[in-house]
């Protein structure tokens, strides 16, 4: 299904979405594969996604691919790769183009012309500019510039859903606590599709096979964000990849 989705020539959205469902796959082979291949795709979008999508992993095998992407004719796409190489690979590649940025030199908007190609022999030192578009906070990959969906946030907004909740439950499973994951498990069976996207990504990366049958009821969902996520939480929860592992820390009774 993943596989599928993510070379699902005709739907934009779909291969973005199923990229943001292979990213909760750590560096499981087969899904960097399909990440690798989906920067190489002719739509901006899916390029992005792509990039954000190797940012949540931070396999190794994919910082390569994502600094050719500092050369793409698409400004959002530099944007994004300069960015996720900064914030999660600790690459500075891209520091010229996000000085330039910030400066208001260059544009990350898709809508304008293309930007001029990367040049890495020109470096700029400069971390008052950077903390101008965020680099340096804490508060996460900026995603204003994009204009796509690859997050159960954006699933749950654009379809009427309760974003709040998404967020809130995104939160939660960062506490690795017995009662979060009972909360995960109950929030399966939620009416907004948003809720439970999120919610079986989170049970996933419990890495606990006797969670395995109450995901796979999920893969017959009305929704594909919600399939597609439960095929990616299957696989965490049954497989032990990358990112269930470093995950699957004792839980705590609360």
């Amino acid at each position: 299904m993943l596989t599928d989705s993510a070379g699902d020539a005709k739907h934009v959205d779909t291969r973005t979405q199923a990229l943001h469902a292979l990213s909760g796959l750590g560096s499981n082979p087969r899904a960097t594969g399909l990440i690798a291949a989906a920067m190489k795709d002719p739509n901006l979008d899916v390029r992005s996604a792509a990039i954000l999508a190797a940012g949540v992993t931070r396999a190794r095998s994919l910082d390569e691919p994502m600094r050719a992407l500092l050369d793409d004719p698409e400004p959002q796409v530099v944007f994004a790769a300069a960015t996720t190489l900064w914030k999660q690979y600790k690459d500075k590649s891209g520091e010229d183009i996000l000085a330039a940025i910030a400066a208001g030199d260059r544009k990350a908007n898709p809508t304008l012309i293309h930007g001029a190609e990367h040049d890495m022999s020109r470096t700029m030192h400069s971390p008052s500019a950077m903390a101008k578009i965020g680099i340096e906070t804490g508060a996460g990959m900026v995603l204003g510039p994009f204009g796509f969906s690859i997050s159960a946030i954006e699933y749950a907004r654009k379809n009427g859903g309760d974003s709040a909740r998404v967020q809130a439950i995104n939160l939660l499973g960062e506490e690795r606590s017995q009662g979060v994951r009972e909360q995960m498990q109950t929030a399966l069976d939620d009416d907004d599709a948003g809720v439970r996207a999120a919610a079986v990504r989170v049970l996933g990366s419990f890495h606990r096979a006797e969670d395995a049958k109450k995901i796979a009821q999920l893969l017959e969902d009305a929704k594909l964000p919600v399939r597609l996520a439960a095929a990616a939480a299957y696989i965490d929860c049954r497989t032990g990849t990358p990112s269930a592992m470093k995950a699957a820390a004792p839980l705590r009774r609360r």
